[in-house]
C-alpha cells in the first residue's frame, strides 16, 4: 500500500491539490509524523518546533491535537486524512454483517462541518478511481463500496452513540458550546472513545485555533505538548503552516486586537479570558430536585426578565427572594424561539403577579416595547440600573460565599458555567457568554438574585421610641405610613420620646433607594 505522502505526490491522486508545494511543506511533515514515516533532518527540525518533542513517533498516532492558527490549512488536511483512511484502508474484517464503519465529521453545527465535507467531496469526486467507490451520496453523507461511510455529525454526546467510528474529525473543538452541558467537548470525546474501541488504529483528530485556557484542547496541550506520550499535540502559528497568508492581514489583526490575534493567528491560548465561576461552586448552590418554589405569603419577591422578539433568542423570567442571608431562586422559565412575544409577555406577567409582584426588571432591549406590553398586563417594566456584565460580577461573591440557592435547571447550570471573564486593555473586567453560546436563562436568574440581594441590603432599619400621646396610648396594632421626600441626604433624624410606646423605622420606598424617598412606618 502506498503512503499518504506518495498519494499526495501522485498526479492521478492528490497531487493536483498540492501544486503550490512549498506552502504545504510543513503539513507534509505533520502527515509523515502522524503515520510514522521517515523524516529528513530539516523535517525533524520542523517537527521539534511544532511538537516540543525530540524524537518522532515510532508508530502511527491514534490521537492528535492540532492547535493551528486560522487559515492554516487544518480543515483540508483533516479532509485528506479522512479520504485516505476511508479509501486506502480495509476495515471489513472488524465489522459485523450489515455494520458500516463511520468517519464522523464533528463541528459546532452542520454549517461549520460542511467546510471539511466539501473538501472531502472534492477529493472523492475529483479522483476517478475514488469516485467509482461512491455508492450513495447525500447532503451530509458518502457511503462507499467498502462499507465505510463519511458523515457530518453535530457536536452532541448523543450523536456518536450506536456508531462504529473509524475516525473522528473534531473541527474547531475549542469553540464547541452547548446549553445542555458546561463541558460539551469532554462529554463528546467520552462518548466517541468507546465507539472507536473495536477498530484497531482508529484515529481521533481534534483541530482548532486555540481559545481560552480551559477545555479538552487546553488539557491536551498542558499534559502532552513537548512530552513523549501517545497523544501528539501539534501547535503552530498560521504562517508556519500556510506561508501564503499575507503578513499584512495578520499585522492588521494584531493592531486591532492583539490578544485575539495572538490566539487566532499566533495559535497561543488566551490569557485575557478565564472561566468566570467554577463548576464546583455552581453545583454546591444547586438544590437537586427543586425545580420551582410556590409563593409564600408575606415574603417579598423580585422578578427579572430577559426579553426577546421571538425569532432567535429565548425569552426568560426568574423570580427570587431573600431568606435570612440567602438569596433563593424561586422560578426560572424559558420560552425558546420561535414564539409569539405577546403571548409570552402575558404568560410571564401572570406568573409575576402570582407572586404578588407589581413590577419586573429587564434590560433596554426593544426600547419601549417591553414596557408597553407588560403595562397592558398590569406589570410595570423597569430598566435595570446595572449592565449585564455588572450583574454577573455582583452575582459572583453571592455564589462563592454560599449565599444562594439555585434551582435544578440544567440549562441554567450550563450557561452559568460557560460564562467568561475578560480583561480589557485598561484592566477592566467584563463577563459575557462565550462566542456561539447563550446566556438568556442565567441573565434573568442573576438579575433576580442580585436585585433581591441589593434590595435587602438597602433596607435601612432605624428603631426609636416615640410618643403618640402623653395620655392616650395608641391602639394595639395601629400603624401609620408617612412618605418622607428624598432630598438626597441621610434619613430624617430619629425622633425621641418616652420608651415602650411605638417603634419607628425608615426604609427605601423604591426597590433601590432614591429617587422614591423614605417610607416612615410607625407601629407597635
Amino acid at each position: 500500500m502506498i503512503s499518504i505522502l506518495d498519494a499526495a505526490r501522485d498526479p492521478k491522486l492528490f497531487q493536483p491539490w498540492f501544486k503550490r508545494h512549498a506552502s504545504w511543506d510543513n503539513w507534509l511533515v505533520f502527515l509523515a509524523a502522524l503515520f510514522a514515516l521517515p523524516l529528513t533532518p530539516q523535517q525533524l527540525a520542523v517537527y521539534q518546533q511544532c511538537t516540543g518533542r525530540e524524537l518522532p513517533p515510532a508508530t502511527a498516532v491514534n490521537e492528535v491535537w492540532l492547535c493551528i492558527g486560522r487559515r492554516g490549512g487544518k480543515s483540508f488536511i483533516l479532509a485528506l486524512i479522512a479520504v485516505w483512511l476511508a479509501c486506502f484502508h480495509e476495515y471489513r474484517q472488524y465489522l459485523a454483517p450489515g455494520e458500516r464503519g463511520t468517519i464522523a465529521i464533528i463541528a459546532a453545527d452542520r454549517k461549520q462541518a460542511r467546510t471539511i465535507f466539501r473538501y472531502i467531496r472534492g477529493l472523492l469526486t475529483g479522483v476517478p478511481m475514488l469516485k467509482r467507490m461512491i455508492d450513495r451520496q447525500t447532503a451530509d453523507t458518502f457511503d462507499l463500496s467498502n462499507r465505510v461511510s463519511i458523515e457530518i455529525h453535530v457536536a452532541s454526546f448523543r450523536s456518536s452513540r450506536g456508531y462504529t467510528i473509524i475516525a473522528a474529525l473534531c473541527d474547531e473543538i475549542a469553540y464547541w458550546r452547548s446549553d445542555e452541558s458546561a463541558n460539551p467537548d469532554k462529554e463528546i470525546l467520552a462518548a466517541l472513545r468507546p465507539a472507536m474501541a473495536t477498530i484497531p488504529n482508529a484515529m481521533l483528530l481534534c483541530a482548532s485555533s486555540p481559545y481560552a485556557r480551559r477545555g479538552e484542547m487546553w488539557n491536551a496541550y498542558r499534559k502532552c505538548f513537548g512530552k513523549d506520550r501517545p497523544v501528539l499535540v501539534w501547535k503552530a502559528a498560521t504562517r508556519v503552516m500556510n506561508p501564503s497568508v499575507p503578513q499584512r492581514i495578520i499585522d492588521a489583526a494584531y493592531e486591532d486586537d492583539a490578544a485575539s490575534a495572538n490566539a487566532e493567528y499566533g495559535a497561543e491560548f488566551r490569557t485575557d479570558i478565564e472561566t468566570f465561576i467554577s463548576r464546583e461552586v455552581v453545583d454546591a448552590a444547586v438544590i437537586l430536585g427543586r425545580y420551582e418554589l410556590p409563593r409564600i405569603e408575606g415574603v417579598g419577591y423580585v422578578a427579572f426578565v430577559d426579553p426577546s422578539g421571538g425569532s432567535s433568542d429565548s425569552m426568560t423570567l426568574s423570580i427570587a427572594h431573600i431568606e435570612g442571608e440567602r438569596a433563593i431562586l424561586d422560578l426560572a422559565r424559558e420560552r425558546k424561539p420561535p414564539f409569539s412575544p405577546e403571548s409570552v409577555v402575558k404568560e410571564f406577567a401572570d406568573a409575576i403577579k402570582s407572586y404578588g409582584i407589581a413590577s419586573v426588571r429587564g434590560d433596554r432591549y426593544g426600547g419601549m416595547w417591553p414596557r408597553e406590553r407588560f403595562a397592558v398586563h398590569g406589570v410595570d417594566y423597569q430598566v435595570a440600573s446595572q449592565a449585564k456584565s455588572d450583574i454577573y460580577l455582583a452575582l459572583l461573591p453571592i455564589l462563592n460565599s454560599g449565599r444562594a440557592e439555585l434551582l435544578d435547571h440544567p440549562r441554567l447550570t450550563a450557561q452559568l458555567c460557560s460564562l467568561e471573564r475578560r480583561t480589557a486593555r485598561g484592566g477592566k473586567d467584563s463577563v459575557d457568554h462565550a462566542p456561539g453560546a447563550h446566556d438568556d436563562v442565567v441573565n434573568a436568574a442573576a438579575g433576580a438574585i442580585v436585585a433581591a440581594t441589593q434590595r435587602k441590603a438597602q433596607d435601612v432599619p432605624l428603631v426609636a421610641p416615640i410618643i403618640l400621646s402623653q395620655n392616650v396610648p395608641p391602639e394595639p396594632g395601629m400603624r401609620t405610613v408617612v412618605n418622607v421626600p428624598n432630598d438626597n441626604s441621610k434619613p430624617p433624624a430619629q425622633p425621641t420620646g418616652a420608651p415602650n410606646s411605638t417603634q419607628l423605622f425608615y426604609e427605601w420606598s423604591g426597590d433601590f433607594g432614591p429617587p422614591g424617598g423614605y417610607t416612615r412606618r410607625e407601629r407597635f
